[in-house]
């Protein structure tokens, strides 16, 4: 097993450096846009959102809103004060910056996928005023007050892409267990990048322990989640982040590096304590999200059970002198000049 955190170099210490320019204006609106992408009915108790003069439907199960029948993840305001603790996670493991390889000064264009709440894209469209920032997301939940050069949609990734102009850097984080086909959804990328341009994936695995618990709960949970997970065809983990993922889609790894995350603050290193104190509350807020709909619909489990089993796991690990951390993965493709 991989041992706690590790010092690594500054994730940007190489190639292109992140210009910061001035602060843009903040405009009064921003674009929502459905594409050809129609919302998905159900018989099930829904919940409408409208936006832009759309409406989306949202499937309420077990108390948690959903897009759509078939993503495992939560969209309601829970599942966004998540993600933006989690990206405030992302970008202090980033030693406060947005991507682990610096966004080329040639892009013109920076695509989003699976934006969630959208704090990445709007923050990269704070930094670089004069890029134009695409987010796409399956369901409605971003911001209304962002910079002018950021437009969200609402399109689903493992679908045609449809945009006529490459991009030079494609971000998709945080999406394990999202796609069935990974590699459809990289030779997409790779076709819509601009020569040279650049793909950046990043995502959490499983919580870990420094030192097994024999019959812990965390392994219970572990191993009811990724049974749930292969039925459903989508299984979670790391595997879309391995360089084979992304060379298998035509691409050439540039680098690819693995950060073990402490969960909590029992780091003696004080910005792994920063840290750690923003993934705890991320996973912890993730145990439930993650698991379900996964466990109810796959695995026969009852709600109440999955929320039981969820509280024990929690109780788990803030127990003094468990240690638990989580692997955190990036890796960046670029599509060379042939």
């Amino acid at each position: 097993m991989a041992g706690p955190v590790q010092d690594q170099p500054r994730p940007n210490e190489a190639g292109d450096k992140i210009s910061h320019d001035p602060e843009p204006t903040m405009a009064d609106h921003h674009s929502i846009d459905s594409g050809h992408r129609s919302s998905e009915r159900s018989q099930s108790s829904t919940k409408s959102l409208s936006l832009s003069g759309s409406v989306f439907e949202q499937i309420l199960e077990n108390e948690r809103a959903y897009a759509n029948h078939n993503y495992f993840m939560p969209c309601d305001e829970q599942e966004q004060t998540r993600l933006a603790v989690t990206h405030q996670c992302f970008t202090s493991i980033l030693n406060g910056q947005l991507s682990f390889r610096a966004i080329p000064r040639s892009a013109k264009r920076i695509l989003d996928i699976g934006t969630g709440t959208g704090d990445w894209a709007v923050a990269v469209a704070e930094r670089f005023p004069n890029v134009e920032v695409v987010a796409t997301d399956i369901t409605c939940f971003q911001p209304t007050d962002v910079p002018s050069n950021v437009f969200f949609e609402i399109d689903d990734a493992q679908e045609e892409w449809t945009y006529t102009e490459p991009f030079g850097f494609i971000h998709i984080r945080g999406l394990s267990g999202a796609f069935r086909d990974w590699t459809s959804v990289y030779r997409q990328a790779f076709k819509h990048l601009q020569p040279n341009g650049i793909l950046e994936v990043a995502d959490f695995g499983l919580i870990q322990l420094t030192q097994e618990i024999a019959d812990s709960y965390l392994s219970i949970y572990n191993g009811a989640c990724l049974s749930a997970a292969e039925r459903s065809g989508s299984p979670p983990g790391l595997g879309h982040v391995r360089k084979s993922a992304l060379e298998s889609a035509g691409f050439s790894v540039a680098k690819s590096r693995t950060f073990n995350v402490p969960l909590g603050t029992w780091s003696p290193d004080p910005r792994k304590k920063v840290a750690g104190k923003m993934a705890l509350i991320s996973m912890l807020e993730s145990l439930e999200a993650s698991s379900l709909r996964l466990l109810t619909q796959y695995s026969g489990f009852k709600a109440e059970d999955v929320r039981d089993l969820c509280r024990k796991v929690q109780e788990e690990l803030m127990q003094p002198g468990v240690r638990p951390f989580v692997p955190c993965q990036f890796t960046v493709g670029r599509k060379l000049v042939v």
